[in-house]
């Protein structure tokens, strides 16, 4: 059989969490995610946060990245002040994650961020935000809808070169692009569902959550680069 490769995916950090009969702090990943590197071909690991001065070790040890989604960046780290509809701030994750990013990056080890993935990559680069933005959703908890169409040529489309309906759960989006960054995918009413940076190693964001769905194109774009 060959070697499958590792591909490790950053989790959330809560305060509280319920199984059995405890009651804890956990750092937690929707089983969509490992299932979806499974369904690809890849073997997943878990990457809770830590110290930022570990991510270029975890990093060098994996073939591929994922920054999972999960809740809002916090404004100051693209210069911004928080809009009353921004959600709470997350310090521990976005300092891990932008570690993560950078060592990926640097290390040319691809690389996906999904939904707050995409957001913060963009952010890593020195993009900015829509803090709110309406229609995103379904309802609280609830995932929609709707067509995103790639643009010819990126690697979005090589992924997915149709348009397609895709799950979607997000109230922000980009504002301004980051450096070396290419929007890659729109929505119907123009909101960038997708970036990517050219000319270099395998870096692509996606707004929506493909571990949500069935279609497992995006995570096998990114398990053939880590392979």
């Amino acid at each position: 059989m060959s070697r499958r490769p590792l591909i490790g995916i950053s989790t959330y950090l809560v305060e509280s969490a319920r199984w059995g009969v405890w009651d804890l702090p956990a750092a937690l990943l929707p089983a969509g995610y490992p299932r979806l590197v499974r369904d690809a071909g890849g073997l997943a690991v878990m990457l809770p946060p830590d110290d930022p001065s570990a991510a270029a070790e975890v990093v060098a040890r994996l073939d591929g990245v994922v920054i999972a989604g999960g809740p809002d960046v916090d404004p100051v780290r693209y210069g911004a002040a928080r809009d009353p509809r921004c959600g709470p701030a997350a310090p521990e994750r976005d300092a891990w994650e932008l570690a993560l990013i950078g060592a990926a990056l640097e290390s040319e080890t691809p690389l996906l961020g999904i939904c707050r993935g995409m957001q913060l990559l963009n952010v890593a680069l020195g993009g900015t935000l829509v803090q709110h933005l309406d229609g995103h959703t379904g309802p609280v908890g609830a995932f929609a809808e709707h067509p995103v169409k790639p643009v010819p040529g990126s690697l979005c489309a090589e992924a997915v070169p149709e348009e397609s309906g895709v799950p979607t759960y997000h109230h922000q989006c980009v504002d301004r692009l980051g450096r070396g960054l290419t929007a890659s995918a729109h929505a119907a009413d123009g909101t960038v569902e997708a970036v990517e940076r050219p000319g270099g190693s395998w870096v692509l964001g996606v707004q929506w959550h493909p571990e949500m769905g069935e279609d497992l194109r995006v995570m096998e774009a990114l398990v053939r680069a880590a392979s």
